[in-house]
Protein backbone atom coordinates (compact mmCIF):
# COMPACT_ATOMS: atom_id res chain seq x y z
CA UNK A 1 0.00 0.00 0.00
CA UNK A 2 1.56 3.41 -1.21
CA UNK A 3 1.73 6.39 1.83
CA UNK A 4 -0.49 8.92 1.72
CA UNK A 5 0.50 12.40 0.88
CA UNK A 6 0.07 15.55 2.59
CA UNK A 7 -2.26 16.21 -0.10
CA UNK A 8 -4.80 13.00 0.09
CA UNK A 9 -4.57 13.96 4.21
CA UNK A 10 -5.96 17.10 3.91
CA UNK A 11 -8.36 15.65 1.56
CA UNK A 12 -9.54 13.27 3.75
CA UNK A 13 -9.46 15.60 6.79
CA UNK A 14 -11.45 17.87 4.99
CA UNK A 15 -14.06 15.45 4.64
CA UNK A 16 -13.96 13.80 7.99
CA UNK A 17 -13.68 16.77 10.64
CA UNK A 18 -16.94 17.98 9.61
CA UNK A 19 -18.26 14.96 10.69
CA UNK A 20 -15.67 13.72 13.77
CA UNK A 21 -18.39 15.23 16.86
CA UNK A 22 -20.61 12.74 15.66
CA UNK A 23 -18.75 10.09 14.80
CA UNK A 24 -17.61 10.84 18.49
CA UNK A 25 -20.99 11.04 19.88
CA UNK A 26 -21.88 7.51 18.18
CA UNK A 27 -18.46 5.81 19.84
CA UNK A 28 -19.09 7.24 23.26
CA UNK A 29 -22.62 6.01 23.26
CA UNK A 30 -21.65 2.71 22.41
CA UNK A 31 -18.74 2.73 24.97
CA UNK A 32 -19.35 4.65 27.66
CA UNK A 33 -15.28 6.20 27.48
CA UNK A 34 -14.22 9.47 26.43
CA UNK A 35 -10.84 8.02 25.35
CA UNK A 36 -11.64 4.81 23.90
CA UNK A 37 -14.10 7.07 21.68
CA UNK A 38 -11.48 9.50 20.64
CA UNK A 39 -9.82 6.41 19.92
CA UNK A 40 -11.63 4.92 17.64
CA UNK A 41 -12.91 7.88 15.80
CA UNK A 42 -8.95 8.52 15.46
CA UNK A 43 -9.28 4.77 13.95
CA UNK A 44 -11.58 5.37 11.59
CA UNK A 45 -10.10 7.78 10.16
CA UNK A 46 -6.58 6.12 8.89
CA UNK A 47 -9.36 3.51 7.78
CA UNK A 48 -11.03 6.93 5.78
CA UNK A 49 -7.44 8.05 4.17
CA UNK A 50 -7.07 4.49 3.43
CA UNK A 51 -9.95 3.82 1.63
CA UNK A 52 -11.13 4.69 -1.97
CA UNK A 53 -12.83 7.96 -0.95
CA UNK A 54 -14.15 8.39 -4.76
CA UNK A 55 -15.93 4.96 -4.55
CA UNK A 56 -18.25 6.27 -1.13
CA UNK A 57 -21.11 7.86 -2.20
CA UNK A 58 -22.37 8.44 1.60
CA UNK A 59 -19.51 9.65 3.79
CA UNK A 60 -21.55 10.25 6.98
CA UNK A 61 -22.79 6.29 6.53
CA UNK A 62 -19.68 5.00 5.65
CA UNK A 63 -18.02 6.71 8.70
CA UNK A 64 -20.89 5.77 10.55
CA UNK A 65 -20.47 2.03 10.16
CA UNK A 66 -17.04 1.68 10.56
CA UNK A 67 -17.33 3.85 14.01
CA UNK A 68 -20.24 1.42 14.71
CA UNK A 69 -18.49 -2.17 13.87
CA UNK A 70 -15.04 -0.61 15.79
CA UNK A 71 -17.13 -0.32 18.54
CA UNK A 72 -18.83 -3.88 18.64
CA UNK A 73 -14.97 -4.96 18.50
CA UNK A 74 -14.00 -3.17 21.59
CA UNK A 75 -17.41 -3.76 23.47
CA UNK A 76 -16.23 -7.62 23.80
CA UNK A 77 -12.70 -6.46 25.38
CA UNK A 78 -14.53 -4.01 27.48
CA UNK A 79 -16.51 -6.40 29.04
CA UNK A 80 -13.68 -8.58 30.19
CA UNK A 81 -12.40 -5.97 31.67
CA UNK A 82 -15.53 -4.88 33.13
CA UNK A 83 -15.71 -8.24 35.28
CA UNK A 84 -13.06 -7.27 37.19
CA UNK A 85 -13.86 -3.50 37.92
CA UNK A 86 -13.40 -2.29 41.37
CA UNK A 87 -16.70 -0.98 42.68
CA UNK A 88 -19.92 0.49 40.66
CA UNK A 89 -19.29 0.90 36.96
CA UNK A 90 -20.08 4.86 35.69
CA UNK A 91 -19.70 6.16 32.01
CA UNK A 92 -17.21 8.70 32.06
CA UNK A 93 -18.76 12.48 32.54
CA UNK A 94 -19.86 14.14 29.95
CA UNK A 95 -19.81 17.87 31.20
CA UNK A 96 -22.61 19.47 28.37
CA UNK A 97 -24.29 23.14 28.02
CA UNK A 98 -27.25 21.79 26.32
CA UNK A 99 -28.72 18.28 25.97
CA UNK A 100 -27.55 16.91 22.68
CA UNK A 101 -29.90 14.03 22.95
CA UNK A 102 -32.03 12.48 25.42
CA UNK A 103 -29.29 9.68 26.28
CA UNK A 104 -28.48 10.37 30.31
CA UNK A 105 -26.82 8.40 32.51
CA UNK A 106 -29.64 6.02 33.52
CA UNK A 107 -30.05 5.37 29.92
CA UNK A 108 -26.87 4.73 29.12
CA UNK A 109 -26.89 2.06 32.23
CA UNK A 110 -29.31 0.68 30.95
CA UNK A 111 -27.80 0.30 27.82
CA UNK A 112 -24.70 -1.71 29.35
CA UNK A 113 -27.04 -4.66 30.21
CA UNK A 114 -28.19 -4.75 26.53
CA UNK A 115 -25.73 -7.02 23.74
CA UNK A 116 -23.62 -5.47 21.53
CA UNK A 117 -26.03 -5.92 18.59
CA UNK A 118 -29.25 -4.47 20.81
CA UNK A 119 -27.66 -0.95 22.04
CA UNK A 120 -25.88 -0.63 18.85
CA UNK A 121 -29.37 -1.44 16.79
CA UNK A 122 -30.90 1.12 19.58
CA UNK A 123 -28.30 3.92 19.55
CA UNK A 124 -28.43 4.34 15.49
CA UNK A 125 -32.39 4.36 14.99
CA UNK A 126 -33.83 5.08 18.00
CA UNK A 127 -31.10 8.01 19.23
CA UNK A 128 -29.41 9.13 15.92
CA UNK A 129 -32.55 8.73 13.43
CA UNK A 130 -30.52 5.55 10.93
CA UNK A 131 -32.91 4.17 8.36
CA UNK A 132 -33.31 0.07 9.61
CA UNK A 133 -31.95 -0.64 6.32
CA UNK A 134 -28.92 0.99 6.96
CA UNK A 135 -28.40 -0.12 10.57
CA UNK A 136 -29.25 -4.13 9.26
CA UNK A 137 -26.09 -3.55 7.07
CA UNK A 138 -23.87 -1.88 10.19
CA UNK A 139 -24.56 -4.16 12.14
CA UNK A 140 -24.65 -7.47 9.36
CA UNK A 141 -28.10 -8.38 10.30
CA UNK A 142 -31.31 -8.50 7.94
CA UNK A 143 -33.75 -5.45 8.42
CA UNK A 144 -36.44 -7.84 9.95
CA UNK A 145 -33.82 -9.09 12.87
CA UNK A 146 -32.75 -5.20 13.25
CA UNK A 147 -36.27 -4.32 14.19
CA UNK A 148 -36.20 -7.06 16.88
CA UNK A 149 -33.05 -6.18 17.83
CA UNK A 150 -34.17 -2.43 18.21
CA UNK A 151 -37.28 -3.70 19.99
CA UNK A 152 -35.67 -5.79 22.28
CA UNK A 153 -33.50 -2.77 23.62
CA UNK A 154 -36.49 -0.32 24.24
CA UNK A 155 -38.02 -3.11 26.36
CA UNK A 156 -35.46 -3.57 28.21
CA UNK A 157 -34.32 0.67 28.51
CA UNK A 158 -38.09 1.45 29.09
CA UNK A 159 -38.03 2.68 32.55
CA UNK A 160 -34.47 4.74 32.20
CA UNK A 161 -36.25 6.65 30.37
CA UNK A 162 -37.62 9.77 31.29
CA UNK A 163 -41.09 10.08 32.02
CA UNK A 164 -41.06 13.74 31.58
CA UNK A 165 -39.09 16.18 31.07
CA UNK A 166 -37.70 18.07 33.71
CA UNK A 167 -36.80 22.06 32.92
CA UNK A 168 -33.34 22.50 32.83
CA UNK A 169 -33.48 26.17 35.11
CA UNK A 170 -35.01 23.34 38.03
CA UNK A 171 -32.98 21.05 37.96
CA UNK A 172 -30.13 23.16 38.35
CA UNK A 173 -31.81 24.83 41.26
CA UNK A 174 -32.19 21.29 42.92
CA UNK A 175 -28.24 20.65 41.57
CA UNK A 176 -27.03 24.00 43.56
CA UNK A 177 -28.92 23.27 47.20
CA UNK A 178 -28.05 19.78 47.22
CA UNK A 179 -24.23 21.23 47.25
CA UNK A 180 -25.03 23.45 49.91
CA UNK A 181 -26.48 20.93 51.44
CA UNK A 182 -24.57 18.45 51.47
CA UNK A 183 -20.72 20.24 52.22
CA UNK A 184 -22.40 22.52 54.75
CA UNK A 185 -24.27 19.36 56.80
CA UNK A 186 -27.30 20.79 56.68
CA UNK A 187 -29.12 16.88 56.83
CA UNK A 188 -32.45 18.99 56.95
CA UNK A 189 -32.23 20.52 53.85
CA UNK A 190 -29.84 17.78 51.97
CA UNK A 191 -33.07 15.05 53.22
CA UNK A 192 -36.17 17.72 51.56
CA UNK A 193 -34.21 17.30 48.49
CA UNK A 194 -34.52 12.92 48.56
CA UNK A 195 -36.70 10.68 46.81
CA UNK A 196 -37.95 8.33 50.16
CA UNK A 197 -36.19 5.44 47.48
CA UNK A 198 -33.04 7.28 46.74
CA UNK A 199 -30.09 5.12 45.67
CA UNK A 200 -26.55 6.73 45.17
CA UNK A 201 -23.39 5.01 43.35
CA UNK A 202 -19.95 5.92 43.71
CA UNK A 203 -17.50 5.48 40.78
CA UNK A 204 -13.94 5.05 42.49
CA UNK A 205 -12.65 2.45 40.05
CA UNK A 206 -9.48 1.21 43.00
CA UNK A 207 -8.50 4.53 42.41
CA UNK A 208 -9.43 7.04 45.16
CA UNK A 209 -11.96 6.19 47.78
CA UNK A 210 -15.16 5.31 47.00
CA UNK A 211 -18.64 3.47 48.22
CA UNK A 212 -17.85 -0.23 46.71
CA UNK A 213 -21.49 -0.65 46.51
CA UNK A 214 -24.61 0.75 45.78
CA UNK A 215 -26.69 3.10 48.75
CA UNK A 216 -29.75 2.56 48.94
CA UNK A 217 -32.60 3.89 50.81
CA UNK A 218 -33.39 7.46 52.23
CA UNK A 219 -31.77 6.79 55.69
CA UNK A 220 -28.74 5.05 54.52
CA UNK A 221 -27.92 8.09 51.91
CA UNK A 222 -28.87 10.44 54.70
CA UNK A 223 -26.32 8.83 57.01
CA UNK A 224 -23.43 8.71 54.50
CA UNK A 225 -23.89 12.04 53.87
CA UNK A 226 -23.91 12.94 57.09
CA UNK A 227 -20.45 11.35 57.68
CA UNK A 228 -19.04 13.36 54.50
CA UNK A 229 -19.93 16.59 56.08
CA UNK A 230 -17.79 15.85 58.37
CA UNK A 231 -14.99 15.74 55.50
CA UNK A 232 -16.02 18.24 54.10
CA UNK A 233 -16.28 21.00 56.76
CA UNK A 234 -12.67 19.32 57.75
CA UNK A 235 -10.33 19.44 54.21
CA UNK A 236 -13.27 21.43 51.87
CA UNK A 237 -14.73 20.62 48.48
CA UNK A 238 -14.46 23.27 46.35
CA UNK A 239 -17.92 24.25 43.43
CA UNK A 240 -16.60 24.23 39.89
CA UNK A 241 -19.22 24.27 37.95
CA UNK A 242 -23.18 23.60 37.93
CA UNK A 243 -24.63 22.56 34.74
CA UNK A 244 -25.45 19.27 33.03
CA UNK A 245 -23.38 16.00 33.45
CA UNK A 246 -24.64 13.29 30.89
CA UNK A 247 -27.86 14.88 30.60
CA UNK A 248 -28.71 14.81 34.28
CA UNK A 249 -28.44 18.66 36.44
CA UNK A 250 -25.75 18.34 38.46
CA UNK A 251 -22.26 19.70 39.64
CA UNK A 252 -18.38 19.55 39.34
CA UNK A 253 -16.04 19.55 42.31
CA UNK A 254 -12.36 19.73 43.19
CA UNK A 255 -12.02 17.83 46.43
CA UNK A 256 -9.53 17.65 49.21
CA UNK A 257 -7.18 15.85 47.32
CA UNK A 258 -6.66 18.02 44.35
CA UNK A 259 -8.76 15.97 42.00
CA UNK A 260 -12.31 16.57 40.03
CA UNK A 261 -15.15 14.91 40.97
CA UNK A 262 -18.72 14.92 39.24
CA UNK A 263 -22.20 14.58 40.94
CA UNK A 264 -24.89 14.14 38.64
CA UNK A 265 -28.59 13.65 40.31
CA UNK A 266 -31.84 11.91 38.55
CA UNK A 267 -34.82 14.08 39.43
CA UNK A 268 -38.36 12.81 39.36
CA UNK A 269 -41.22 14.42 40.96
CA UNK A 270 -39.41 16.91 42.11
CA UNK A 271 -37.06 14.63 43.93
CA UNK A 272 -33.40 13.93 44.01
CA UNK A 273 -34.14 9.49 42.86
CA UNK A 274 -30.52 8.55 42.38
CA UNK A 275 -27.06 10.32 43.09
CA UNK A 276 -23.95 9.57 40.73
CA UNK A 277 -20.38 9.92 42.06
CA UNK A 278 -17.33 9.96 39.72
CA UNK A 279 -14.12 10.14 41.56
CA UNK A 280 -12.33 7.95 39.25
CA UNK A 281 -8.91 10.05 37.91
CA UNK A 282 -8.82 8.09 34.89
CA UNK A 283 -12.64 9.01 33.88
CA UNK A 284 -11.75 12.62 34.84
CA UNK A 285 -8.73 13.52 32.54
CA UNK A 286 -10.36 14.62 29.67
CA UNK A 287 -12.06 17.34 32.02
CA UNK A 288 -8.55 19.27 32.83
Amino acid sequence: MTRPGLHDAADAAASFDPLRPLLTRVAYRMLGSVADAEDVVQDAFIRWLAADRADVREPAAFLRRTVTRLCLDQIKSARRSRETYVGPWLPDPLVEEEEADDVTLPLMLALERLSPLERAAFLLHDVFGVGFDEVAATIDRDPAATRQLAARARTHVRDARPRYKLEKAQGLQIADAFFAASRSGDMAALGALLAADVGMWSDGGGKRPAVDRPVLGFATVLKLHRSLAVLFGKYGSTLIHVGLINGLPGFVTREADGELQTTALEIADGKVAAIYVMRNPDKLSHMH
